[in-house]
């Protein structure tokens, strides 16, 4: 008898065991709604992110028209505003560089807009655009400038070099072969100003790199020192330097810069309306100044 009973209380024992183990029931959670799930609450980005964001055309004004060779979409992979969609006003300027060297699949992208309520800001991008659809080992910098750095900035729209042929052959003298990029980076500049665009292509040569040196200082030295992945991709950082020389060299011989034979014609300028705006800060306000 005294088994049987040892028996029962052991089953027991095991029952209750088990019963404890037993994960509780979780009721499955209950489906989105279908109205909310398409209309969340999207907070602005601030202006190291678009500084130019929740600008609208007025009536008569125009987008500047862009011709760099840069798709609207290809910017939307490397999470920038396309350049294109760029709504820039008086005392503005928009500074881009897209460096591309001849070996790898590395790319960057910087772009530096001044705006006219005196803030600066620099967007800098680094990947690797091979292989699949988006940028892989994408590097983001999203940075206000400070103030000093400005008037530089706005010195560049009167320079020289933005007359250059868009794309060049670097005359030595004895005539001038097409240039073949197989070592180094080649660069396309653009800057946007109101009312036209410049864009600027230029290969490996050194003459022909330091004939946009100024430009590529600028774009450069804003974005470093900022993500040394970002670093590592520019040992010498904003110094263009050798190029600069090379190009003064090369002007002191008597050689210059040819247009290429894939040269076209800037985009048109459009007409520019009064600035009749306030020159307050064109976001939020919240997004101020830390």
């Amino acid at each position: 008898m005294s088994g049987a009973i040892f028996l029962a209380s052991l089953a027991a024992s095991v029952a209750l065991a088990g019963q404890q183990s037993a994960p509780p029931t979780v009721a499955p959670p209950s489906p989105p709604d279908p109205v909310a799930w398409w209309s969340p609450e999207i907070p602005k980005p601030p202006s190291e992110k678009d500084p130019f964001q929740g600008r609208r055309l007025r009536k008569g004004e125009q987008l500047v028209p862009i011709d760099n060779g840069v798709d609207p979409l290809l910017y939307r992979l490397w999470g920038l505003q396309p350049l294109q969609s760029q709504l820039i006003k008086p005392g503005e300027l928009v500074l881009e560089v897209w460096a591309r060297p001849a070996q790898g699949v590395r790319q960057a992208v910087i772009r530096v807009t001044v705006r006219r309520d005196g803030r600066a800001f620099v967007q800098a991008r680094a990947g690797l655009g091979c292989c699949t659809p988006e940028i892989s080992r994408r590097v983001d910098i999203d940075a206000e400038l400070a103030p000093e750095q400005i008037p530089h900035l706005k010195a560049l729209v009167g320079l020289p070099l933005w007359s250059q042929p868009r794309s060049v052959i670097v005359d030595y003298g004895g005539g001038a072969a097409e240039p073949v990029c197989v070592e180094g980076v080649s660069w396309d500049v653009t800057l946007l100003v109101p009312g036209q665009a410049r864009h600027l292509r230029r290969a490996c040569d050194d003459a022909e790199v330091g004939s946009i040196a100024p430009a590529l200082s600028a774009a450069l030295s804003a974005a470093s020192g900022r993500d040394p992945r970002f670093d590592a991709m520019f040992a010498r950082g904003g110094d263009f330097s050798r190029q600069q020389q090379a190009y003064d060299s090369l002007i002191a011989s008597g050689g210059g810069l040819k247009p290429g034979s894939n040269n076209r014609p800037q985009p048109s300028a459009v007409p520019t309306l009064p600035d009749d705006e306030p020159r307050g800060d064109v976001t939020t306000s919240s997004d101020t100044r830390p």
